[in-house]
């Protein structure tokens, strides 16, 4: 590889990382409203089946780079930017955390009690987010490179589905079941939000499949690439 592709493909994975850290910061944000991704009256298990955090849509953004990431550049770049994503996460809750302690001007737009209603939940949000986040995206990059080993690099759309699918059950269970403890959510909720979120999630997973297998072969065309070849970037 020559100079100029190594460079473009550094600028790429620079990208790469920060729209995954831009999604996963902004869907721990935005998580406390919630909407029907579907406009049909469901009830399971005690939640509308189809009533959703609006958090959950910039998060499966973070599967499909991870994924992509794992695919051209390899396992330990993957987990880099999973680990530079909890630094940023942690960050912007410390930041928020501030925001909240400071008092608001009696001239402010917003005030302290509406500050605190839509970032008071933030922190607690942040660690369960966190803690399923890590989880599950060391679980999907595993078995992403699982299933890319065994099949020496073949059907794609394989390892793709199953590791997500795999990681974002245990994401979303893991989030709620943190969310649960901490009285955040009822737990007479916790069956109908575990599968309204995990059907969403293995749709939306479904449907980047081709988005995938499009970038992959820009990726191989452009930095000519052969078969289960990966860029390496040191």
């Amino acid at each position: 590889m020559t100079l100029k592709d190594k460079l473009l493909a550094q600028r790429i994975y620079l990208f790469l990382g920060a729209l995954f850290i831009t999604s996963l910061v902004v869907s721990n944000l935005i998580f406390q409203k919630f909407f029907y991704w579907y406009p049909v009256d469901v009830e399971f298990f005690g939640s509308k089946l189809f009533e959703v955090s609006v958090g959950i849509l910039p998060y499966p953004i973070t599967f499909l780079i991870t994924d992509l990431i794992s695919e051209i550049f390899g396992k330990k770049r993957a987990n880099e930017v999973v680990i530079a994503g909890i630094f940023a996460s942690f960050f912007s809750m410390l930041i928020i955390y501030i925001a909240n302690a400071v008092p608001a001007t009696p001239w402010s737009p917003v005030q302290d009690s509406l500050f605190t209603t839509v970032f008071g939940s933030t922190a607690i949000a942040v660690f369960a987010s966190m803690m399923a986040y890590l989880l599950a995206q060391f679980v999907d990059i595993h078995i992403y490179h699982f299933w890319k080993n065994l099949t020496q690099g073949k059907y794609l759309w394989l390892r793709n589905n199953f590791s997500t699918f795999s990681s974002q059950f245990v994401d979303t269970a893991t989030v709620l079941l943190l969310l649960c403890s901490f009285g955040k959510i009822e737990w007479d909720r916790f069956l109908g939000l575990l599968t309204a979120g995990f059907l969403f999630k293995v749709i939306i997973a479904a449907l980047d499949t081709p988005f995938l297998y499009l970038t992959v072969y820009l990726f191989r065309k452009r930095f000519n690439l052969a078969l289960n070849e990966e860029i390496d970037l040191a």
